[in-house]
């Protein structure tokens, strides 16, 4: 399945799973078995309100490992990676994200678990987290790809967003993107119309590039900004009580009418 392209647009909901164990708040948000419950939920709630994809990432651990996950963290989300895809079957499109940034454990839960793209945090660059500086290290994860035969897994390399800000010209970081070879870009900002220059800047610097926006879009924002992006990582607005809550089968709806087709 190739998801990314610059024509297809794809809805791609996030599904967050609450602290895992191993992790320093494991136990706010329930049990395991109940986070693992929820996502299996959240992502059937997705596919049911007509998402594309759905990514799991390990938002609700708080705090991460600067590079590499605990392998407790991989291993949970392996299991709640398989249990999702077992249970949408064909319906609905996965993705992976391990925080901080262990793109090679998502890669591996991607291979395994028929996931067909990754957000990555930092592919190429070095950024500034709360978790310290994070440095993209691309040779070490295209490699791995390779030798998990994963080529067919695709990358969304942020490169301005809240996951990743340096102070080279946007331009450029869309280029090193390309150049390592991200199948797509993700940005994302709390003003529309920046972010549409943002997508401006990008397509005029790769043209082929898509660009997709990862953050900031409701119900009544998505058609514009789908007039120049090329797809929407979705979060607080198809989720109930705010970000982290229960996906609404009727928010992804709403949304999801407001995405032009075709």
């Amino acid at each position: 399945m190739t998801l990314i392209s610059s024509t297809s647009k794809p809805i791609i909901g996030m599904i967050h799973l609450g602290a895992l164990p191993g992790t320093p708040y494991y136990g706010a948000d329930g049990d395991y078995e109940a986070i693992r419950a929820k996502a299996i939920q959240d992502a059937l709630a997705l596919a049911e309100g007509g998402a594309h994809a759905g990514l799991i990432q390990n938002r609700g651990d708080r705090v991460f490992r600067n590079q590499r996950a605990d392998p407790m963290v991989v291993a949970a989300m392996t299991d709640i990676t398989r249990a999702v895809a077992d249970a949408v079957g064909d319906t609905l499109a996965i993705g992976v994200q391990v925080l901080r940034n262990d793109l090679k454990a998502s890669l591996a839960i991607a291979k395994l678990c028929g996931g067909v793209f990754l957000r990555c945090g930092i592919l190429a660059g070095v950024t500034y987290t709360v978790s310290g500086m994070v440095a993209g290290d691309p040779y070490d994860v295209l490699s791995y790809r390779r030798q998990i035969d994963g080529q067919q897994i695709q990358l969304i390399a942020e490169i301005k967003s809240m996951h990743f800000d340096n102070d080279q010209p946007l331009a450029r970081l869309a280029q090193d993107a390309a150049f390592v070879g991200a199948d797509g870009v993700g940005i994302a900002h709390p003003d529309l119309e920046t972010a549409l220059d943002w997508v401006r800047q990008i397509k005029a610097a790769v043209p082929d590039m898509p660009v997709i926006i990862g953050g900031y879009t409701n119900a009544d924002n998505i058609a514009r900004y789908l007039e120049l992006a090329d797809g929407a990582i979705v979060g607080g607005a198809f989720e109930d009580k705010g970000r982290g809550g229960a996906v609404s089968v009727e928010k992804v709806r709403a949304f999801m009418e407001n995405v032009p087709r075709g």
